[in-house]
């Protein structure tokens, strides 16, 4: 294993200082030229590194017009950038990025009757959506990543999604464009029409119908044959630039908007849009069809298409990680219908089951039913990235279009392709047009695996011409495929390609190597400047080779973490942080972004030290939702309690970390004192300077200690049958239940344990076990990273606490349960008990489903509202807690997201405005708006402090599980059942 005392350093350019004064001059908008800007968008979603000089968010059109003016005068290469998921490259570069999502991110206007929007560039499609909706409208393309992909970075790809069967694509739904020219000039574009200048839009000068810039018309009209003869014509041709639409046969007369789209910023930037919006479907059914295998799946999707259906989606069974109630079959069709009522979409949906050729088939309705089988599908890019061996997989060619009725011979040819390069790799996408969309396993890592790389991009380059199809059916060309062009368009064609650019951009300061005269698709690969041996570290890394830079690398850049909450979200939790800021460095990307540059070390300088992804990780609450809600399963608690860990190595800690890091220790020695301590924490200047030392918020309150302990309480309880010598009771192995006294029950909330005590007794009819003196899962050190604290007293605990084989063991603190569950295994993989005791980890409402089945919990039939712990949903499920709130007559929906307490993080000075922020977000929003006498329900300490701190209605206390059920067994609601 390798250290990282010293970073890899390479060539990292620097901006001069007069530009950098001239660009700040110039603009209102924010220019950063630090490390962490610069490391935050050294990538996009694809394989590919370039390093910016800075980054500049500019504030509207004029700043993108002052910002290329200045960059033409100093020759700074110029890159536009909306949500960074692009998968080609093309939204990484050497120059200036342009971040177009911080601040031109309005819907303008939304005009109903002319079916019309016009937005900004950087607004994120769903937000779009959102503003069409009231209107019964939409924005017909809608790629997986409509969650956080914006507008401009949609135009610039072409961007097509599921309903382009119905809608087609980016390029046919945009009706002007806004542009600014390298240099600053300005333009719009019109279908049938451009107007250019030196101002914007309607201040320009009225010219003739062009084709954009002057010389385009010329350059079009001296190769009318070229361009009648050389396009192939097929729906999903995203390939290149779209010249034919300049052609004056193309319907309506030459297009400069279509031309325009899909030409990857190497034209223009976009400072405005006006597109189409298209009437949404009252009711929608979903037929999902079952094949034996994906090429059967693609042989019957033509056949559909005269359904008239709005999607015909294509995935295979490689790319479902959990079973989700699909019908038989290795493969799947997704075919999504409308129609104006609920019966005449189903009935809709019923003919295309009637007339697919399928193994098994389903007709799905429930709006939430389809949601989740969407999410299966909008996942697969990410899902798709890891095989079902845990190996890694990559984009590259996760791109590409063939006629429809070709597709399925096709994917026959590309698997045995695959096979003769062996590799793997599962395909999925829209079969309905003929886009494929892959991983594939290739190395990437070394020289003979990069060179393998290419030599199948070649082959599969000719094996998708011959077929008669598109490079890129989707995500545009960038640096993966542009070089393989000629392949499919010719050298002549792709010389007028250049020469179209060169007519926009005579400078070549727009995203230069990217689509015209690109880079080789070899090179400025991602993984080349990582160490290439694994660092040492402390966690196991179990599904990454023990490798934390293969963790890194499973952030590919989908940037599921960059969304809002939305309805469909369901009990989604990722990222809490990046919700609250709206700063890409409070993502899950942003900080594995700067992961791999600390790895690196060219950007990111410090290695382990570094000040800037300690800054970073500084707001990331440790949630654990990205290990569950990012589709390639980023745990992002865990890396930062590595970093934390290498970072405060042999150096002071922030004071928190030994006031709340150490809490367990804390608790135990103040326990005895509980009385005269909770007496002196009422006194505010006392209060006030003990979290000042302690590295407290102030607005926070110090918790109440309780007077009696969990421990001691239930040796009252039970008192009697003890062995004289241990103090231990004399009880039948099978006639126990192993309880987990976690600390926060133990010193802080007991009456939480003797709820369940008086739960466990009546649901089982046996005795809890008396918990194991000092036992601790360590849950605090690890939160900080005090990992080596962590192991000693994750080992004193296996020690000390050994449940009887066979018994699972009961952790009524949902983040001691995933604790246990996930990092004591991860730090002592070379004890086998720490496996065995993670195996054995159960909720309550786990372990009541599994060894009481036959338990008749009492009636309470009330609403509940309240959280659903971040922790239990990543690591735990809270499947069994449905089912048994179900049984209980406990209605409604628990809140997903985070309740911004997170542990020790919203007790920490500094956090106090985001913790807020978090907890405004879902959950406190939910309590407000529930009935008078809903119950509030919050199994987490956490969760429970942060609603007192923050102030629920009055009288409303938020419980466990286990005290409202306990209640209810004393006869405060409902009738006690006898048990069974």
């Amino acid at each position: 294993m390798a250290e990282l005392h010293r970073p890899h350093t390479g060539p990292s350019a620097e901006p001069s200082p007069d530009f950098v004064a001239a660009l700040r001059t110039a603009v209102r908008g924010h220019a950063d030229f630090g490390p962490t800007a610069r490391a935050l968008t050294t990538m996009d979603a694809s394989n590919y590194r370039r390093v910016p000089l800075g980054v500049l968010a500019p504030r509207d059109a004029d700043d993108i017009a002052a910002a290329l003016a200045v960059c033409q005068e100093y020759a700074v290469p110029v890159v536009p950038r909306g949500g960074g998921t692009s998968i080609a490259g093309q939204a990484t570069g050497t120059g200036l990025v342009l971040d177009l999502t911080r601040h031109l991110d309005a819907v303008l206007d939304v005009d109903p009757a002319a079916r019309t929007a016009t937005v900004q560039p950087g607004v994120v499609l769903d937000d779009l959506r959102a503003a069409a909706a009231p209107h019964g409208l939409t924005f017909g393309p809608d790629p997986s990543t409509h969650s956080r992909c914006t507008l401009g970075g949609m135009i610039g790809n072409n961007s097509c999604g599921a309903h382009s069967v119905a809608w087609g694509t980016t390029a046919d739904n945009v009706r002007a464009l806004e542009v600014v020219r390298y240099g600053g000039q300005a333009l719009r574009l019109e279908q049938g029409a451009s107007r250019q200048g030196g101002g914007r839009g309607p201040d320009g000068v009225r010219d003739a119908p062009s084709h954009g810039p002057h010389g385009v018309r010329e350059l079009i009209d001296a190769h009318l044959a070229l361009l009648r003869t050389g396009c192939p014509d097929i729906p999903r041709r995203i390939s290149g630039y779209a010249l034919d639409a300049l052609l004056p046969e193309h319907p309506g007369g030459p297009d400069p908007v279509r031309a325009f789209c899909g030409s990857e910023g190497t034209l223009a930037v976009v400072t405005e849009a006006t597109v189409r919006l298209v009437e949404v479907p009252r009711a929608r059914a979903l037929a999902v069809l079952g094949y034996a295998d994906e090429a059967a799946a693609a042989e019957a999707a033509p056949g559909l298409l005269p359904y008239r259906p709005l999607t015909v989606e294509g995935m295979a069974a490689d790319l479902v990680r959990e079973p989700a109630g699909l019908p038989r079959g290795a493969a799947w069709l997704f075919v999504e219908t409308g129609g104006a009522t609920p019966a005449e979409a189903r009935a809709h949906a019923e003919r295309v089951l009637r007339g697919a050729d399928a193994v098994d088939g389903a007709i799905v309705t429930d709006p939430a039913g389809q949601r989740a089988l969407w999410r299966i599908r909008e996942d697969a890019a990410g899902t798709a990235t890891r095989m079902p061996d845990g190996s890694e997989a990559w984009p590259g060619w996760e791109d590409c279009a063939i006629p429809p009725a070709r597709l399925g011979p096709y994917l026959r040819d590309f698997r045995a392709l695959l096979s003769r390069h062996a590799l793997r790799g599962t395909p999925y996408g829209h079969f309905g047009e003929g886009c494929i969309h892959v991983r594939i396993d290739f190395d990437l890592l070394t020289s003979a695996g990069i060179a393998r790389y290419r030599r199948f991009s070649e082959e599969l380059a000719d094996l998708v011409v011959a077929h008669g199809g598109s490079l890129s059916g989707e995500h545009g060309d960038g640096q993966a495929r542009a070089e393989l062009l000629p392949r499919m368009y010719g050298d002549e064609l792709v010389a007028l390609f250049d020469a179209f650019k060169d007519r926009w951009d005579p400078d070549g300061g727009l995203n230069p190597g990217i689509l015209a005269r690109p880079a080789p698709l070899d090179t400025n690969l991602r993984f080349e400047v990582l160490p290439k041996r694994p660092v040492d570290v402390a966690f196991g890394y179990p599904q990454d080779g023990g490798d934390f830079a293969g963790a890194v690398r499973r952030c590919v850049g989908v940037a599921k973490c960059r969304t809002t909450p939305a309805p469909s979200d369901g009990a989604g939790v990722m990222c809490p942080s990046f919700r609250a800021t709206g700063e890409e460095a409070h993502s899950t990307r942003g900080r594995a972004r700067l992961l791999h540059e600390m790895l690196a070390g060219e950007v990111i300088t410090g290695g382990w030290r570094s000040t800037e992804v300690r800054d970073a990780l500084d707001l990331c609450l440790s949630c654990k939702g990205c290990r569950s809600d990012c589709p390639v399963g980023v745990d992002m608690a865990t890396y930062k309690a590595e970093f934390l860990h290498h970072h405060y190595r042999g150096r002071l800690r922030p004071a928190a970390h030994y006031a709340l890091g150490r809490l367990p220790r804390w608790l135990r020695l103040a326990a005895p004192f509980a009385r005269p301590l909770n007496a002196l924490a009422r006194l505010r200047p006392l209060a006030a300077l003990a979290k000042r030392l302690a590295g407290i918020a102030p607005e926070r309150d110090i918790p109440v200690l309780a007077t009696q302990t969990y421990s001691r309480w239930l040796r009252g309880h039970q008192g009697q049958g003890e062995d004289p010598g241990t103090g231990t009771r004399i009880l039948s192995s099978d006639r126990v239940v192993h309880l987990w006294a976690d600390t926060f029950t133990e010193y802080l909330t007991p009456r939480v344990g003797r709820a369940a005590v008086r739960v466990l007794e009546e649901a089982t009819g046996r005795t809890v076990l008396p918990p194991a003196a000092g036992a601790c899962c360590g849950l605090t050190y690890v939160s900080t990273g005090q990992l080596d604290a962590a192991r000693r007293v994750m080992r004193r605990t296996l020690d000390r606490f050994a449940p009887l084989p066979g018994h699972p063991v009961v952790v009524l603190e949902p983040s001691c349960a995933a604790t246990l569950r996930t990092d004591l295994p991860d730090l002592l993989p070379d004890d086998p008990r720490a496996a065995e005791l993670a195996a054995r980890v159960r909720t309550l409402a786990q372990y009541l489903e599994e060894c009481a089945p036959d338990w008749t919990p009492p009636r309470l039939d009330r609403p509940v509202v309240g959280q659903t712990h971040c922790h239990q949903h990543a690591v735990l499920g809270d499947a069994a807690e449905r089912r048994l709130r179900e049984r209980l007559g406990l209605t409604g929906e628990l809140s997903g997201g985070c309740c911004g307490l997170a542990g020790n993080f919203g007790f920490e000075k500094g956090h106090w405005e985001v913790s807020v922020a978090c907890a405004e977000e879902q959950l406190l929003p939910s309590v407000r708006e529930s009935e008078p006498g809903t119950e509030l329900l919050a199994d987490g300490f956490s969760c429970r402090t942060q609603l007192d701190h923050l102030g629920p209605p009055a009288g409303r206390r938020a419980r466990h599980l286990a005290e409202v059920i306990a209640e209810g067994l004393e006869g405060g609601d409902g009738e006690r059942p006898a048990r069974r």
